[in-house]
């Protein structure tokens, strides 16, 4: 993982080697207090770490001191050309702005948003994506392409560089995963500032779902990215998921890692009944623990070798096993047993931390 620059928002550090946070976007009108606090509350328990909300107009901007007193999540004011909305924003307190220097009028007002948010020390997302990019860049190009973006990443950076303030996180995105990726990449080796990695207008959950785990995923692999958001259409209740599963996947975030095999004409159980079962049973889960649902003697004892919790299934009988070794045998429905054992696992697993702490 690249170190870049850490950047403090709230209680939480964006880079500098912390651990990759996970973002989303409320689509309630900002200017609704209890609807807009009602979804910052289920994006948190969802998983969400940051949430970002549209300021419009200054009815929104005024609405932004009851919502950050109403939680514990840092809140990110999305901004467009009104600098005097950045202002108002500050002043009732956001954590954190997404606005493109380059976009305001004239360099007063970017001092003005950079000394607002020095004073009160708010950093600020410079936000680039493949529909933003400045003409005359996409003349000398001929479209869109991954130096272009960041050139007006770079072009925005030295903007607020110039007012004295370098409290900054970059994106670059693009709706193609490719030039997503290559963009981010030749970021990567162009500045030290923290990334907010996603696809842009990625789609519905489903295709939307998998360009974000490619794009994303192949830039944490490269150890690029220190923040994320899976943009996807409809509630963004399904966003904090999908995100916290690719870094699930990549062994950066704790919980449940669920194993069942994809079943085939040996399978004597209900393998996706069980699965879905233990699943839903173990959302709330922050640990990490590996469990796997195996349909049948051929693939399952050697996946429960690999697992803390495996389940084997057979028509005349399943086996239960425990860190590779067997349990016990059982003709009866196995989520309650495996769901104990998870139990049981947790606990073990808090109690050697508290001795080894």
């Amino acid at each position: 993982m690249k170190t870049t620059r850490a950047i403090q928002l709230g209680k939480l550090v964006i880079g500098g080697g912390s651990p990759v946070t996970v973002q989303s976007m409320t689509n309630t009108d900002t200017r609704d207090v209890v609807a807009t606090s009602e979804q910052i509350r289920q994006l948190g328990l969802s998983g969400c770490d940051i949430v970002r909300v549209s300021v419009y107009d200054k009815e929104c901007a005024r609405a932004v001191r009851p919502l950050v007193d109403g939680t514990r999540i840092p809140l990110v004011a999305d901004i467009h050309f009104d600098y005097e909305l950045a202002l108002l924003a500050m002043e009732n307190g956001i954590n954190k702005l997404r606005i493109n220097p380059g976009n305001l009028r004239n360099e007063q007002e970017v001092r003005a948003v950079a000394d607002c948010a020095k004073a009160h020390g708010i950093p600020i997302r410079i936000g680039v994506n493949s529909g933003s990019v400045p003409k005359d860049i996409l003349a000398r190009d001929g479209g869109v392409t991954a130096q272009g973006l960041v050139d007006s990443a770079l072009g925005h950076v030295r903007l607020l560089e110039q007012a004295g303030f370098d409290q900054i996180v970059l994106s670059l995105k693009a709706s193609d995963v490719r030039l997503m990726v290559e963009a981010y990449r030749l970021a990567s080796r162009t500045f030290d500032y923290p990334l907010h990695l996603g696809v842009t207008e990625a789609g519905l959950p489903g295709q939307g779902t998998l360009k974000s785990a490619i794009g994303i995923g192949a830039l944490l692999l490269d150890g690029i990215g220190d923040t994320l958001r899976v943009s996807l259409t409809g509630s963004p209740l399904t966003e904090p998921e999908a995100a916290i599963n690719i870094l699930k996947a990549l062994g950066m975030r704790g919980g449940l890692e669920l194993i069942s095999c994809p079943t085939c004409g040996r399978t004597e159980v209900d393998i996706e009944d069980i699965a879905q079962r233990v699943q839903e049973a173990t959302r709330h889960i922050t640990e990490p623990v590996k469990v796997a649902i195996m349909g049948c003697v051929v693939n399952g004892p050697g996946e429960a070798k690999g697992a803390d919790i495996a389940f084997c299934g057979g028509k005349t009988g399943s086996a239960l096993y425990r860190q590779g070794k067997f349990v016990k045998r059982i003709t009866e429905d196995p989520v309650p047993d495996i769901l104990r054992m998870i139990d049981e696992h947790l606990q073990q697993q808090k109690l050697r931390n508290s001795t080894d702490a």
